[in-house]
C-alpha cells in the first residue's frame, strides 16, 4: 500500500518505526536509514506533504513527526 503511494523505501521504514514508537526525529531517521542529514529532510518533508506525517510542533534539534 504505501509503495502505491509513491514511497521509497526509507519512508515506509519510517513509518513503520512511527508505529511502533509513535514518533520518529531527523536523527532517528538518519540512524535507522544510515542517510545524511538533507535527505532526512528531504524524505520527511515528502511524507508531510502526501499528508502521512503531522508536521513537527517545533523546529530544530528534537522536533518530532507522527502519523497523521
Amino acid at each position: 500500500m504505501l509503495n502505491e503511494i509513491g514511497l521509497n523505501e526509507r519512508q515506509i521504514r519510517a513509518v513503520e518505526y512511527v508505529k511502533g514508537k509513535g514518533e520518529i526525529t531527523n536523527k532517528e531517521y538518519q540512524e535507522i536509514n544510515n542517510v545524511k542529514k538533507t535527505t532526512s529532510t528531504q524524505d520527511l518533508a515528502d511524507l508531510v506533504e502526501k499528508g502521512i506525517f503531522n508536521p513537527p510542533l517545533t523546529k530544530g534539534r528534537g522536533a518530532s513527526y507522527t502519523i497523521k
